[in-house]
Parts: structure tokens; sequence; C-alpha cells
């Protein structure tokens, strides 16, 4: 059998900046209660197009969803018992979301628990290389409403890097992409994977805009 080629050296990279890193890296979070908490994965799948250079898979959550509807996030979600661990549930979950195929997947690392209080979960994030890309496409539009491909150097530009503001008064990072605006807790993974892979240039970080706002000029 063939052995599987290595990741491009920028992925290696990203790969070993990750390793030994504090949760504070991506966002401030509060310690986890002891008990009462769900567990969930998310995937942080990089691609690479010859065209754009590394690439994320994103994807846009149902506008019909109970929870988070019309968000844009990491293909994931909450743990099942019959997962054999976090990787297990991301897989899962990217495939029944995107059509993602596991076998094309290579996992490189998995990150620090991150503690969401708005839904109650312990997040592991788990990032991957994609090896052998797969249509990707929403397997269940009553789940998924759009899957892209977003180029890093895309989200990397200052000038599609902003802050929002929360009628609730939260304000974080956010990007602007294709039909797409991404905040909270996945802006908040972006953010820290731009600066950990290199990629992060000056950007303005008083340019603060309206929530409301911002997602109707994504519309």
């Amino acid at each position: 059998m063939t052995e599987a080629a290595e990741p491009p050296d920028w992925m290696q990279r990203l790969a070993k900046a990750t390793e030994d890193i504090d949760a504070q890296v991506f966002m401030r979070v509060p310690r986890a209660p002891s008990d009462g908490v769900r567990k969930a994965s998310v995937l942080m799948l990089f691609g690479e197009d010859e065209n754009h250079g590394p690439d994320l898979l994103l994807l846009r959550r149902s506008d019909t969803l109970g929870s988070h509807p019309g968000q844009v996030a990491f293909p994931g979600g909450a743990a099942d018992p019959t997962d054999d661990g976090p990787l297990a549930t991301a897989l899962r979950e990217a495939y029944e979301e995107t059509g993602v195929l596991a076998e094309g997947v290579r996992p490189l690392a998995l990150l620090p628990e991150l503690y969401v209080p708005v839904s109650g979960f312990v997040v592991t994030p788990v990032l991957a290389y994609w090896e052998q890309p797969s249509p990707v496409a929403p397997v269940d539009p009553a789940e998924t409403a759009a899957v892209a491909r977003v180029p890093v150097a895309h989200l990397a530009d200052p000038a599609n890097r902003f802050r929002v503001r929360h009628p609730a008064g939260y304000v974080g990072a956010a990007f602007s992409a294709p039909g797409m605006l991404v905040w909270g807790f996945t802006a908040g993974l972006i953010n820290g994977l731009i600066a950990l892979g290199g990629w992060e240039q000056p950007w303005d970080a008083t340019d603060v805009r309206d929530l409301e706002l911002a997602l109707r000029a994504t519309q």
C-alpha cells in the first residue's frame, strides 16, 4: 500500500502551533460547570485549492432550526452515546450535514475544550486536513442551508474583518464571506486559527457594527 503523503507545510505548521495551547487563544471562555453540560465537537477542516490556496469548510444553518438558525458554523454537533470520542462525533456530524467522507480526512489535533454557556455544550474543536476532498452540499435542507469552502486568504483579508455587537451587548470578531456573516463561536475559532497559522494581517478592531445590520448586508 502506498504511504499517504504528508500534509503541506502550512498545515503542519498550524498543527504544530496548536500543541499545548490554552483555550484563551480562541476566546475567553468561562469554566464549565461540574455537571449538566453536554459534549459536542466541530470539524475545522482545511483543504487547499490550486487557485486560492488554503480554505476552510463552513456551513450555514437552516433558518428554520430551533437553535442558532441561519448562523455560519463549522460542521459538528452533539455527541451520540455510540460515538467513540470527539473525532468520531465531528466526522459523523460533518458527513450528516455536508457529505464529507471520513476516509478523505486526516485528523491532526484535538484542541482544548471550550464551554459555550448559551448552549450548555462543552465543544472539542478537531483540526484536520482534507487529503481527498469529496463533493459537499447540504444533506438535509431542513438542517443545513448552504455549504462553502472559504479561502483563508479571504477570511484574513483586513477588508473582510470587523467586530459585531449583539443586542445583548456581546462584542466579538466577525468575518464577511460570500453570502455569509461569520460571527460568535465560529468567528472566535477562525480568529485564533488565522493567528496560529501565520496569516494575520493588521485590521481595524475598532470597526464595530450592529449585528442585525451586518446580517442584512450579507442577504
